[in-house]
């Protein structure tokens, strides 16, 4: 029993002798370029830093069917774990990630779910269309399409004193706060359950974006038939052109998923999803952005702001922005 574990550290150590200046070596690169700064090593040490990582993994494949000593395959792994990450891993910083996703990432997504967007952005119109011309119809329908919380006096039976006075009195600024902070909860909600729920083969997300189209139709036909049509299109348009865009974006990238599920190919269905969720992903991360940037629209600048040409130019603005952004031709980095 002596004998032969006396022969396994004769191994081991003749083992270590013949191969670790190459270890150390390895060692040695991995701590020069700690903390990510890889412009530390010159050109020939990062070529030699792949051969190296897999002289290490050698080591430790042959360290393991040996059953040499374990402190030995502990270090073999350790060393062989950080070469990896860094000749395989990315090496960016958070700063160089945010300009990859920005510069590049966000808009790739959003292009390249530009069917279903377009898809997307007809369930929208069409239900608003269908909205606005039920309500002035027949008025009974706002209070069927237009959920409690969002009316709070503004409804049919209104004045339309009362509807011009939240518009632009003073008096009325905190019940329009507590409506617009209502109107961008429930735009962020349906922005986030339209891409969540894509997966149900796209159904709850038609039907939620078809539901905040019906809404915003009725809003617009009660004001329009009181002669505030215009009024209420600078009020919403102020934040309504980034909110909007983005719940068109986050039930594109629902539709995405969804179809997926519906249409794998030669996937599996499992397969085909976790493929579309990386593209739908990136264009949900984005969505959050614009949802920011509206709240902020809307809890400054549509409060403070109470010209209809200014209200109109600053969505217009918006709106042309997002839209030079994500689909204007741009130089490949």
């Amino acid at each position: 029993m002596s004998a032969a574990r006396e022969d396994l550290e004769l191994k081991s150590h003749r083992f270590r002798a013949q191969r670790e200046a190459d270890w150390r070596r390895l060692e040695a690169l991995l701590n020069k370029a700690q903390g990510g700064q890889a412009r530390r090593l010159t050109d020939e040490e990062l070529l030699e830093l792949p051969l190296l990582y897999r002289a290490a993994m050698s080591s430790l494949s042959v360290a393991r069917a040996t059953s040499l000593d374990a402190s030995l395959i502990a270090y073999l792994e350790s060393l062989a774990t950080r070469a990896y990450f860094f000749v395989y891993g990315a090496r960016t910083n958070l700063r160089e990630r945010l300009t990859r996703f920005f510069g590049r990432d966000w808009p790739m997504a959003v292009r390249s779910l530009w069917v279903e967007t377009l898809v997307s952005a007809a369930i929208l119109v069409t239900a608003s269309l269908a909205g606005y011309w039920l309500v002035l119809r027949d008025p009974d329908w706002y209070g069927a399409i237009m959920p409690s919380a969002m009316t709070e006096g503004r409804d049919p039976t209104a004045t339309t004193a009362f509807l011009k006075h939240v518009l632009y009195s003073d008096d009325g600024r905190q019940n329009l706060s507590a409506f617009a902070t209502f109107l961008f909860t429930h735009n962020a909600q349906v922005s986030i359950f339209a891409f969540a729920l894509g997966f149900a083969f796209c159904i709850p997300t038609a039907l939620l974006i078809g539901d905040n189209g019906l809404s915003l139709g009725a809003l617009g036909a009660l004001y329009a038939s009181r002669g505030l049509g215009f009024q209420l299109g600078g009020w919403l348009f102020i934040h309504g052109t980034t909110e909007l865009l983005a719940t068109v974006l986050a039930g594109a990238a629902g539709f995405r998923i969804g179809w997926a599920v519906i249409f794998p190919g030669a996937r599996s269905r499992l397969d085909a999803a976790a493929a579309a969720a990386r593209t739908a992903g990136a264009v949900m991360a984005g969505v959050v952005v614009m949802l920011i940037m509206a709240g902020i629209l809307e809890g400054v600048g549509r409060q403070t702001i109470k010209l209809d040409w200014a209200r109109y130019a600053i969505g217009g603005t918006m709106l042309g922005l997002w839209l030079a952004y994500f689909y204007l031709p741009r130089r490949a980095p």
